[in-house]
């Protein structure tokens, strides 16, 4: 069986975020695991425009929208299966993420997401679990396992490493076993039957 391919989501844009410091340790993490090909999406480096287009077909006619538009819709469902790091802004996920989310639709569905966030006291918590709700909606598969950094900003050092990796790798383990076994099982299922809303 071919590796699955799995796309990990920047989620802010904010100026001085620290997510690519998650998503760089993630993706290593991922890339080491065996079971996938890892795709870094930076949502920063594609901006979606605020307004959406005004029906559901407009949304799916990705072949009208503008080329780097075209390659991130392409590069979601391409995707096997999904990881989404996020902060948490003001008890929730940053409005790029929704964005993003929002501008496509078939891409996220009959897919495993895993979510892994950062922040305060609460290490990003909330945000990922208002996200289970909207994955939901998109006909995704949220996994049970998270990761949380809370008070993210002493557990890494100044180049963006995690000071004690332990038990963060050991989190990352168990998370891309979980999502293995999802992204294998889906994947098999949309082969067998495509998926239909």
């Amino acid at each position: 069986m071919t590796n699955m391919r799995l796309a990990v989501i920047t989620g802010s844009v904010r100026e001085g975020r620290f997510g690519p410091h998650v998503t760089r340790w993630f993706a290593g993490q991922a890339g080491t695991h065996g079971l996938f090909d890892v795709d870094v999406i930076d949502l920063a480096d594609t901006p979606l425009p605020a307004v959406l287009p005004a029906t559901p077909e407009e949304l799916a006619a990705v072949h009208e929208r503008p080329a780097d538009l075209r390659r991130l819709a392409g590069r979601l469902a391409d995707a096997d299966a999904f990881v989404v790091v996020t902060p948490e802004y003001n008890h929730s996920y940053p409005a790029s993420l929704k964005n993003a989310i929002d501008w496509h639709f078939t891409e996220w569905q009959a897919k495993p997401v895993a979510l892994i966030s950062y922040g305060g006291f609460g290490g990003g918590l909330r945000a990922a679990e208002h996200l289970r709700q909207v994955f939901a909606e998109l006909h995704a598969v949220t996994v049970r396992n998270t990761i949380s950094f809370d008070n993210h900003w002493t557990r890494f050092d100044g180049e963006g490493k995690l000071i004690e990796p332990e038990g963060p790798d050991g989190a990352a383990k168990a998370l891309l076993d979980q999502l293995g076994w999802w992204s294998g099982a889906l994947r098999e299922a949309r082969r067998a039957t495509p998926y239909q809303v």
